[in-house]
């Protein structure tokens, strides 16, 4: 077995873990102060909204143009009176976005940077688009948006509890501010691409939510019939028995994303591959982050506000804190034995008396020193 694997296998049975949840303060800190940056960000910088959205034309040059970007860049700019996106095409030609002008204005701008590249201005592909289209695609990106959270959260209320479809909405508001907030730092450009990226994360950020969320369910069945452990140390060991499957799922999926972002969009300088890639790549580490470092621990805070779960704490800790009274382990290792008690109290009951040291009582077999017969 791989060194992983085996350190997969040690997280899943309790032997070594990192206690996620009795940091979650530091957690929180970090995950508001990057919320608060982000937020500074889009309110300061504001979103680099594409053609499709403001309206306007793009027109396209011809393979091998001898001139440079920013060369290109001037001459649309000063034909226009606009600022103006260039790019350079993987096939050599160049993608000139000029916003905010209609038909007339393009054919003047097309014929100005014919002359400008000095080639044939029937060399140029212009193609116009209206804001309304935009507008559209915004429309139904946020009704999306909107029908996904509310299904999520009825299905995790169902499924789980309200508590953990709580905490799994805010881990997703928390990707997509974080996400949105990369993009008005950086100044990429937000184009429909951009929007099917930040559609695309919600479902991977919500996937390893409920990976974590189900092993807690499965560990936290019939909690209160135990004194070994809190809900928060329980949910503590979900997160570390389901870590290395999270690291793998994430790292598999960033993988190609990084691939498609910075070659695809870097290297050869596709730019829709650069809308829709970073919004992954943000997205997928800001859900695998959000999934381990906010969702199960702000469940543990809500649980624990809970009556039975604080009878629970404190019978735990009163239980350790007679154990280290009589100078035994104190890290709950020792199995919880009063419903084994029980369960040996009436096995002796219903045993024949036997005479003689032909057997012994089962709990005696066990070598648990404790003594048969029944209690008085």
């Amino acid at each position: 077995m791989s060194k992983l694997g085996t350190l997969g296998a040690r997280l899943h049975r309790g032997e070594v873990g990192y206690d996620f949840v009795k940091n979650r303060k530091i957690w929180y800190g970090i995950s508001i102060l990057i919320t608060i940056t982000a937020i500074v960000g889009l309110a300061v910088r504001g979103l680099n909204m594409g053609i499709e959205f403001q309206g306007g034309a793009v027109f396209t040059t011809p393979k091998n143009t001898s001139v440079s970007v920013a060369q290109a860049e001037e001459y649309a700019e000063e034909a226009s009176g606009h600022d103006a996106i260039v790019q350079q095409l993987g096939d050599g030609s160049m993608r000139i976005q000029v916003a905010g002008i209609d038909t007339g204005a393009a054919d003047r701008i097309k014929d100005s940077l014919a002359e400008d590249l000095k080639i044939d201005a029937e060399q140029i592909n212009a193609d116009l688009v209206g804001p309304s289209w935009g507008d559209q695609i915004a429309d139904k990106a946020w009704q999306g948006l909107g029908i996904f959270m509310v299904l999520v959260v009825i299905y995790l209320a169902i499924a789980f509890e309200w508590r953990m479809a709580l905490a799994a909405f805010v881990a997703l508001i928390h990707d997509i501010t974080i996400t949105v907030g990369i993009y008005a730092l950086v100044g990429f450009e937000v184009t429909p691409g951009t929007v099917i990226g930040l559609l695309t994360i919600l479902g991977y950020s919500l996937y390893d939510t409920v990976v974590v969320f189900d092993s807690l369910k499965e560990q936290t069945r019939d909690i209160t019939r135990q004194t070994r452990w809190t809900y928060s140390e329980i949910a503590n060991r979900s997160i570390n028995s389901t870590l290395v499957r999270s690291i793998n799922t994430t790292v598999v999926a960033l993988l190609p994303v990084a691939g498609l972002l910075f070659i695809g969009g870097g290297v050869l300088g596709a730019g829709m591959l650069n809308d829709i890639s970073l919004s992954l790549f943000v997205g997928l580490a800001a859900g695998a982050y959000s999934s381990i470092f906010i969702a199960t621990p702000l469940v543990a805070d809500l649980k624990e506000l809970e009556p039975p779960m604080k009878a629970l704490k404190k019978r735990v800790l009163a239980k350790r804190a007679q154990a280290a009274a009589k100078g035994e382990p104190l890290d709950g290792s020792a199995e919880d034995t009063s419903a084994e008690d029980e369960l040996d109290a009436d096995a002796d009951d219903e045993a024949p008396a036997v005479v003689g040291p032909r057997s012994q009582p089962a709990s005696r077999a066990r070598g648990r020193g404790r003594s048969s017969g029944k209690r008085r």
